[in-house]
Order: C-alpha cells, then structure tokens, then sequence
C-alpha cells in the first residue's frame, strides 16, 4: 500500500529531515509514527500526502509513485486519503455539515449524493445531531470527530492523521483512537504520528520510531519506549505455545486486524506463583535458606566463645550460675567476673565469709 525506497529529504535550508529511509505498510495496518519533536516524523507524512516531494528515492501509494507525479495528479492521490490534523482545520463560518459538504465538493463527489453522504460519515462519527452546529460551539472532541467525519467522505484507502489527539484531553484522545481503530477495521489503512505515549502504549500496534532523520525501530506490535520490544504479544507474556512457529494459525486465532484482545491482557496474563503465608514487610521470610543458616552458625560460635561463668540457664523461672568452677582461685576469679547484676544482690557479709573460706 504504502512503500518508501532509499527516500531522503532536505529542505533549502540545508535540514536533512530524512536520510534514506525505506519501509513498507500494507493494507489494512495501523500504524504509529513517533519521535521527538525534529527527528523528520512530519516530513514523513507530508510525503504520504504529497505535501512534500523527496530530494532523492522514492514513495509509492498502491505502487504508483507519488514522488514524480505531475501536480495536476495531487487531486486525485488526495481523493484516495483521508488527512486529519491537530489544529482540525474547520471553516468557522460554515456548520458542520458544511464544512464536510465542502470538502466532497472539492474532491468531485456529486452533488446528488453528498448529502446523504455526508449524513452517513456524521453518523458514523456520533455527531449527527450537531450538523447544523458551528465550530465554535463544539468540543475539542467534536470538531475532531468533524475532521475525521471529513476524511471518511470519499471512502479512502488510506487515513493520514497527525497529531488527532494533539489537542484533546487523555479520555476524549481514547475515544478518538478508538473511532480510528473502528474504521481501520473496515480495512482501511491508518496512519498516526503522534506523542501520545499512553495511547500508543495500550493500542500495541506497529510502531516506527524516527529519530536525526532515521528509521531507529520498527515493532510489530510494539510500546512507545521501546523497552518492551514484542514482535509477538502472546508468545512473549506466556513463553509460547507453539504459535510462534505457525503464523497462519495466529493470524487466524487473532482478530482480523490483530488486535489483542482484552482476555489477553486481562485474564492469560500468568502470575508469579504466591505462598498464602506470604505477607508484605515479613523481612525474615525473604532471606535465603544459606543466608539464615550462615547467621545461625554465626550466633552459635559467638555464644561458645563467651566464658562459662556468663552462660546462664533457666529453670522454673530461676536464674542460676552455671559456673563448676572447684578450686578457690576459679571461684574468686568468676566472683571478679560476674556481671553487674549478679553482684548486686551480694552483701559485705558474704564477700567476708568468702575470704574466710579461702584463707
């Protein structure tokens, strides 16, 4: 559908927007085009739309090349795309409905037949009740549903959007991208450039990523960072079942236009196996099993080498001293190094009989 061969682009300024890229979108694809803000993404759709002409190479629609084409043949390339912008581009004298009228009058549809196409696009787009409404008194949402009610007009092969969300709040950009996954369903081919990383992430689609004028990523089913790089959604979250070694049999497991479904992200997703006595903040249940061994052993060496007349033992509530010492230089040595709180509990008197019995 969409081909770029080897196309580069420099502006008079001297800019290389694009340094030979080459890339392929077939029919029926939804597709992403993301990059900062200079990496030569814009340009990139201008030569879709035959905005801009290649300095060298080639782009191809339905394998006719656009980037030679004479400007008497615009007109009719631009009837086989649908082109959605940021800023919508609504005449703000004219109503809704006129303003896609408009559009089909400059594209050649006749005239017997516009306005029930445009009652049908407008529908399409749930703003059939606003078609006598002016610019001004829609949403942000609105006049961007007016903008793709527009680019439907002519039944297109191919819908260029860039930046549709651009302007919108994060559950009206949603409601958006899901219009445009609607009709791409239909089987028509969808372009996005966009900066929408929330969108591009939950959409999992094909991305490419532009960066200085080149190609840097090009993900089948990928996120807007690139760190989960997937070519395959179900092979990568469940380890495989086979499916990647059989293509047809995946095409046909997934939706028509490869969508992952909701039960794929909500319910196969395996978890890591939980013990139930597992709760969060047990420090001690974390530890490995030769970690807690090395701590034991530690404990038990520190424990023999303190002296015998320090080891103490409890019985019925009583502490005794464990000390067995016979001779009476044994025993006036434990008495020096008895703790604090045993000697505490011994009067003058004890320490006179003591002496006693050692003279």
């Amino acid at each position: 559908m969409i081909r770029f061969e080897g196309v580069k682009k420099t502006y008079k300024s001297g800019v290389d927007a694009l340094k030979g890229i080459s890339f392929e979108i077939l029919d029926g694809e939804f597709v992403f085009i993301i990059g900062k803000s200079g990496s030569g993404k814009s340009t990139l759709m201008k030569c879709i739309t035959r905005e801009e002409r290649p300095s060298e190479g080639k782009v191809f629609i339905d394998n006719f090349d656009i980037s030679n084409m004479s400007r008497a043949l615009v007109p009719v390339l631009r009837r086989q795309l649908g082109m959605v912008f940021q800023d919508f581009r609504l005449i703000p004298t004219k109503t809704v409905a006129e303003n896609v009228a408009f559009a089909g009058e400059i594209i050649g549809i006749k005239k017997a037949s516009l306005d029930s196409t445009v009652n049908l696009v407008l529908n399409i787009v749930g703003i059939k009740d606003k078609a006598d409404c002016y610019p001004e008194e829609l949403s942000g949402g609105e006049q961007q549903r007016v903008a793709i009610a527009r680019a439907m007009l002519s039944n297109p092969k191919i819908i260029v959007a860039d930046e549709p969300t651009g302007n919108l709040d994060p559950e009206t950009s949603e409601n958006i991208m899901a219009l445009l996954l609607e009709i791409n369903k239909g089987g028509t081919t969808v372009v996005v450039c966009t900066h929408d990383s929330n969108l591009v992430d939950k959409m999992k689609k094909r991305v490419i990523e532009i960066e200085q004028g080149y190609i840097v990523r090009d993900d089948e089913y990928g996120d807007y960072t690139g760190e989960s790089n997937i070519a395959n959604p179900l092979t990568a979250e469940f380890g495989g079942y086979g499916i990647e070694e059989e293509r047809e049999d995946y095409e046909d497991y997934m939706d028509s236009d490869n969508e992952v479904s909701e039960i794929f992200e909500e319910e196969l997703i395996p978890e890591e196996p939980i013990d139930d006595d597992f709760s969060f903040g047990d420090e001690a249940g974390s530890k490995d099993e030769d970690e807690s061994s090395e701590e034991q052993v530690f404990e038990e060496a520190k424990e023999e080498s303190l002296p015998e007349e320090k080891k103490e033992e409890k019985d019925d509530g009583l502490i005794f001293d464990m000390s067995n010492a016979s001779s009476a230089n044994e025993k006036k040595k434990s008495e020096n190094k008895a703790d604090d709180s045993l000697t505490a509990d011994i009067s003058f008197d004890d320490i006179d009989l003591l002496d006693s019995e050692e003279d």
